[in-house]
C-alpha cells in the first residue's frame, strides 16, 4: 500500500525465552529476497531480516557480517552461521523454508542453538 510503514517483526527464542530480534522486516516476494540487506551500511541491534521463503543466502555486496539462521516450517532451527562475513555464499540446507538474519553475535547473544524453536510475531 503507498505510504504504508513497512511492518515489523520481533523474533523470539521461545526454547531460551530470549530475544533475537525486536524490530525485523519480511523478505517474502522476488524482489525484496533479492534485495535483501545488500547496499545497506548496518544492520542496527535489535533489527534483523526474515526471509521466506529460503534455504540458502549469498553475501554479495555486503558491507558487514550477519548471523544468519536457518529455520523449518515448525520453527526449529535447522542450522546457524555466525558472523557470515561479506561476499560469501552458504551450503543449502535440507528442510529450512526460512531464513533470519541478524548482527553478528546475536545469536550467540540469545544462546540460539540447533533445534531451540524460535517464534516470529508482528509487533506493527
Amino acid at each position: 500500500m503507498p505510504g504504508s510503514t513497512p511492518r515489523r517483526y520481533k523474533v523470539s527464542n521461545r526454547t531460551r525465552g530470549t530475544l533475537l530480534a525486536e524490530s525485523a522486516r519480511l523478505a517474502n516476494n522476488p524482489l525484496t529476497r533479492a534485495v535483501g540487506l545488500m547496499f545497506r551500511k548496518s544492520l542496527p541491534p535489535g533489527g534483523g531480516l526474515i526471509i521466506r521463503p529460503c534455504n540458502a543466502v549469498v553475501c554479495f555486496f555486503m558491507r558487514f557480517p550477519i548471523d544468519v539462521i536457518f529455520v523449518d516450517e515448525d520453527g526449529a532451527v535447522r542450522y546457524i552461521i555466525p558472523a557470515m562475513r561479506p561476499w560469501r555464499v552458504s551450503r543449502f540446507v535440507r528442510g529450512a523454508k526460512s531464513v533470519i538474519e541478524l548482527p553478528a553475535g546475536a545469536a550467540a547473544a540469545a544462546q540460539t542453538c540447533d533445534g531451540d524453536l524460535l517464534v516470529v510475531e508482528e509487533v506493527g
